[in-house]
């Protein structure tokens, strides 16, 4: 069966379909009207590259040795060198999905038109892409400076048959890996390499992939979150729209209208409606607050993102128009940088709170439950390490959460004298978001446990959704168990979309 096709113009990349592609679930073509971009790119710097004045990039050197004039019979060597000195990249591959990420982001900045790549070369890429060759590209490396320049020196090595590929998921060196998908490596031209390796796109496909995944786990923070107020039988009160229409933050606003939408339908809080308890800890009654100032973090990191993912990031950038070829600074990284850092900020700010949840659920003085939600405790010690799981996963994450927008090591003998620290944000972030989902993944099945000491009477109509899925997954702890398969089957139904998904259905 044929996939669907992504028309990609350099212009209307959107990060759901970078999602897509990542998951190899479409197709990618070049719009005809970025085909026609692509072909006047190139012929202005042939023209460039077959005249005598000097060009950076072109017939220079690079980086610090830019005054140094390259000979004409020199400027293929030149190209294949830069793609082999930079690929100095170490650590583990990025995987799969962010390296397919990567190399769409690749294309799609080509496709603007500002690179002056050949046509072919751009068409050996999406081919790449169509018949899932992917390049293997170490993950450390880059400071974000010239852009991402080792990883995507790494990238390029495939286009010249160099290096280390995957194809339909094995690993092979690049030309047997082409040559298996029916593909022939290409000799880069004036110019070329430079169009292929500056950019901020491996910092954009790690953060890209991140920043899906962290509006995700917003949803699910508040699903989390609902199942702990059910379980805890607190007050709906502290949601209504009357108190967040008065300090309008959109992402406030957001949470709590989700919180109301989750707990339509609850039985549980009719059991409680004369009780003496006046307030809910914060950690309950302050979620729209707190969740609310994540989403808006991660709003400002998706703004900054589309923008990115759409911009022309090379150096020097060919203008058509006036026939110019300039040198500038796009490819610096330090606005993904920042709102990377910012992501990773939000996302470790909701585990924290996740935990604070996670100690209310399994400390018998604030519950009113078992202590450690253990039936016959004392034998059994209930989910005591959950939380301190979840403690230290918050502690790494607080670590984690020091920005690297603020970092800078100067290189390249002081011409590169302030970098972004784009790739190290968004790798940090990545982690961050591991350690946020476990975090979630603990609370809910202690929710899911203090919610067995409420039945018969049900949740409202989102944790009940949520609870019964898991409790398909993860029968209720009658006695001690190991614990990391039950963190492993929740952690699963979240990565899969599945409880997100159930929980929707429900709700709507």
């Amino acid at each position: 069966m044929s996939l669907p096709r992504l028309l990609i113009d350099g212009d209307t990349l959107k990060l759901e379909e970078i999602l897509q592609v990542a998951r190899h679930a479409v197709t990618v073509e070049l719009a005809p009207e970025a085909a026609g971009r692509v072909h006047a790119s190139r012929a202005l710097v042939d023209r460039v590259a077959a005249g005598d004045v000097p060009s950076y990039g072109i017939n220079t050197g690079f980086g610090t040795l830019a005054e140094v004039r390259i000979d004409k019979k020199d400027l293929r060597e030149l190209q294949r060198n830069l793609i082999l000195s930079h690929a100095a990249g170490v650590g583990s591959p990025l995987p799969l999905p962010e390296a397919r990420a990567l190399l769409l982001l690749r294309c799609n900045v080509l496709a603007k038109g500002y690179s002056g790549i050949r046509p072919e070369t751009l068409q050996l890429a999406l081919d790449m892409l169509n018949r899932d060759v992917v390049p293997v590209v170490p993950e450390r490396g880059s400071v974000g400076a010239s852009g991402d320049l080792a990883p995507l020196a790494h990238l390029a090595l495939v286009f010249i048959g160099e290096g280390e590929a995957y194809f339909q998921g094995e690993r092979l060196p690049a030309r047997q890996a082409l040559e298996r998908a029916g593909l022939q490596p290409v000799v880069l031209e004036a110019k070329e390499g430079l169009a292929l390796v500056n950019g901020t796109q491996a910092m954009c496909a790690v953060g890209t992939l991140l920043q899906l995944r962290a509006e995700m786990l917003a949803d699910l923070a508040d699903l989390a979150g609902a199942m702990t107020l059910e379980g805890l039988l607190g007050s709906h009160k502290p949601f209504i729209p009357e108190i967040h229409d008065v300090r309008a933050h959109a992402g406030q606003k957001a949470c709590a209208a989700h919180l109301r939408q989750l707990l339509v339908g609850s039985e549980l809080v009719e059991t409680h409606v004369n009780c003496s308890k006046v307030q809910d800890p914060y950690s309950l009654r302050c979620m729209p607050q707190v969740h609310g100032a994540a989403r808006e973090g991660l709003a400002f990191a998706r703004r900054i993102l589309e923008v990115e993912v759409n911009s022309a990031t090379d150096n020097p950038l060919v203008f058509v128009d006036t026939e110019r070829i300039v040198s500038g600074g796009n490819f610096h990284g330090q606005p993904i940088s920042l709102a990377l850092d910012v992501a990773a900020m939000a996302l470790t700010q909701l585990s924290a709170i996740s935990e604070r949840r996670v100690e209310q659920l399994v400390n018998p003085s604030l519950s009113g439950l078992p202590p450690f939600l253990a039936k016959n405790s004392g034998l059994n010690s209930g989910f005591m390490i959950a939380q301190v799981t979840s403690a230290a996963l918050v502690a790494e994450s607080r670590v984690l959460s020091h920005p690297a927008s603020v970092d800078s090591i100067p290189s390249s003998a002081g011409r590169e004298d302030h970098v972004s620290m784009g790739m190290t944000a968004a790798l940090k972030g990545r982690q961050v978001a591991d350690f946020t989902r476990s975090c979630l993944a603990i609370e809910l099945l202690c929710a899911a446990q203090a919610l067995d000491y409420r039945q018969p009477v049900k949740a409202g109509k989102g944790p009940q959704a949520a609870y019964e899925l898991i409790r398909r997954k993860v029968p209720t702890m009658e006695k001690d168990r190991e614990l990391h398969r039950d963190i492993a089957a929740v952690s699963a139904l979240i990565d899969s979309g599945e409880l997100l998904e159930t929980v929707h259905s429900a709700t709507v």
